[in-house]
């Protein structure tokens, strides 16, 4: 059936934005042909739940028609196309989310106009699948459902953040919007949000999948159609960013309790999904100041990354996040591990030296406070205030107050630690040390010299407190297998530790030693394969 529509289909790239039938769509407002067939085949599909084809559809056809057809115009609207699918309510509504999405994803960006409208179809959307007193009998692929998740939340975001820049609002669009006050309302978000993870019952479903088992005898009779438990799960994952965003850290990883994080299973195989997943559980983590739990996170994410790259080169809007994201990860992995070293997989080392993350950790360690500004804004997410300025107050742009805000927080943290690395580097020099002596030491690796007015009592009295804060930053709870996002053991992640007896520093190394034997054996392996090739080439 869908060999017999690309037949017909082929014909679509005759045309460019150039073109008659563009400039006739232009002109008159008429879909040109190819639209008309692609849409017909595709409520066609859609009615008759033929997934494959559906997902075809959505994840080919119609990015390249919008290249192709629509690159610096809309799709046509709701009222030019109505006709062609015969009003089909249900179609209608899921090619608006397709349509409003589109224009998202254009660089001016959407009219207020056009952010209620989009709104409002999703309103539409989710009163038609969680109204009704059985479920629906609509299927669509789990790669639609979770990117109209993400979608709900993105537009969500970035209205908020028009929202809060009234700067650049006219006299109309203020009065717009107070007349919309309620549009993308952060507890309307939430609470659709939570009606989806309700009605699927997923929270139950996962936790007797966890147990090894039958998700299906909880699920009632909506948690067992595939439409409602993915999007229930997707749903949970939509919380844990829209909590990021808020900067509620401890709701965002609490709304994730029955997920397995760290354990690949079922719900959990859309890439997109499994990345976003990881990059807001690891920065709620390092917000947390559970490094531990961050560096694993971050570093289980980049391994598969790294395994699966070939799938996220082609160009698409889920391909070009999950790279923003992964280089986002490397950024706050890069982090984490100067504010809490460990040691980690060779790989992800080699690619953090690849990608040149060791001068910036190099400055980090050293003090640089400027280069974890950076670094933190570049690989932050763009944090939202869950209280929108007055629009009867003075008009000035308040985009940035949340982010400066969670900087702020993160900073204060940091600076806190600033002096943690050098004084690391010195213990790991001595078994015992004097705390004069180190007090002396510090001193001199600092900006300020020693001069004749330096107090050695005062930099002692200082130090005691710099090696206090080291042990109580050293210590943090660490996730342990079979407990919750939210819970673990208090463990101290430091590769050295040390007790002072009176004026004296007695320093234990607790640094495992590596298993020279396993990295010897990859490097044998690698040059044995290597070795092959050669020999191959030379044949």
């Amino acid at each position: 059936m869908y060999d017999d529509y690309n037949d017909q289909y082929e014909t679509y790239d005759d045309y460019g934005p150039g073109d008659s039938h563009v400039e006739q769509y232009d002109r008159y407002r008429h879909v040109p042909e190819t639209v008309r067939k692609f849409l017909i085949y595709f409520r066609n599909c859609i009615n008759e739940g033929l997934i494959f084809d559906i997902q075809n559809l959505y994840e080919n056809t119609f990015p390249k028609i919008s290249e192709q057809l629509f690159e610096k115009t809309s799709w046509p609207d709701e009222a030019d196309i109505a006709h062609i699918v015969d009003n089909d309510p249900v179609f209608l509504i899921l090619y608006k989310e397709l349509y409003y999405r589109h224009i998202y994803s254009k660089s001016q960006g959407p009219s207020l106009e056009q952010r209620f409208g989009s709104f409002y179809n999703y309103c539409d959307l989710f009163n038609y699948i969680l109204n009704p007193d059985e479920p629906v009998t609509l299927e669509l692929p789990d790669q639609w459902l979770w990117e109209l998740i993400d979608e709900f939340v993105y537009q969500f975001q970035s209205f908020s953040q028009c929202r809060a820049n009234l700067a650049n609002k006219s006299s109309e669009d203020i009065e717009n919007l107070t007349a919309h006050n309620k549009i993308w309302d952060v507890l309307c978000v939430l609470n659709v949000l939570h009606y989806l993870v309700d009605k699927s019952k997923i929270k139950s479903q996962l936790e007797v999948y966890a147990s090894g088992g039958d998700p299906d005898s909880v699920a009632g009779p909506f948690g067992k159609h595939s439409l409602y438990k993915m999007l229930g799960y997707f749903a949970l994952i939509g919380l844990l960013r829209l909590h990021s965003l808020l900067g509620d850290y401890y709701q965002a990883i609490k709304v994730l309790e029955n997920v397995e994080i760290y354990k690949k299973s079922a719900y959990s195989h859309v890439p997109g999904c499994q990345i976003s997943t990881a990059y807001y559980v690891g920065f709620a983590y390092m917000m947390m100041r559970r490094y531990s739990d961050a560096i694993r996170t971050f570093s289980g994410c980049l391994l598969y990354v790294q395994r699966t790259k070939q799938l996220f080169t082609a160009r698409s809007y889920q391909n070009d996040q999950i790279n923003k994201q992964t280089e986002q990860m490397y950024h706050l992995l890069a982090i984490c591990l100067v504010l809490h070293p460990q040691c980690i997989d060779d790989g992800l080392q080699q690619a953090l030296s690849d990608k040149n993350y060791h001068e910036k950790m190099y400055k980090m360690q050293y003090g640089d406070l400027a280069e974890f500004e950076s670094c933190f804004l570049f690989a932050c997410p763009k944090f939202l205030s869950s209280v929108p300025p007055s629009l009867d107050g003075k008009k000035e742009d308040t985009t940035r107050d949340a982010i400066k805000h969670q900087t702020q927080v993160f900073m204060d943290e940091v600076v806190q630690q600033k002096m943690l690395p050098t004084i690391r580097s010195y213990l790991k020099l001595y078994t015992t040390l004097p705390l004069s002596k180190l007090a002396t030491f510090m001193c001199s690796s600092s900006s300020s010299r020693p001069d004749e007015n330096w107090d050695l009592d005062k930099e002692v009295a200082s130090l005691s407190i710099h090696l206090l804060c080291f042990k109580h930053k050293m210590k943090n709870i660490v996730w342990t297998k079979g407990a919750s996002g939210l819970d673990g053991k208090f463990q101290s992640g430091s590769e050295l530790d040390f007790y002072i007896d009176h004026d004296m520093i007695h320093i234990a190394d607790t640094k495992v030693a590596h298993r020279y034997g396993d990295f010897f054996i990859r490097k044998i392996l690698k040059f044995e394969e290597l070795n092959r090739k050669l020999h191959h080439i030379k044949i």
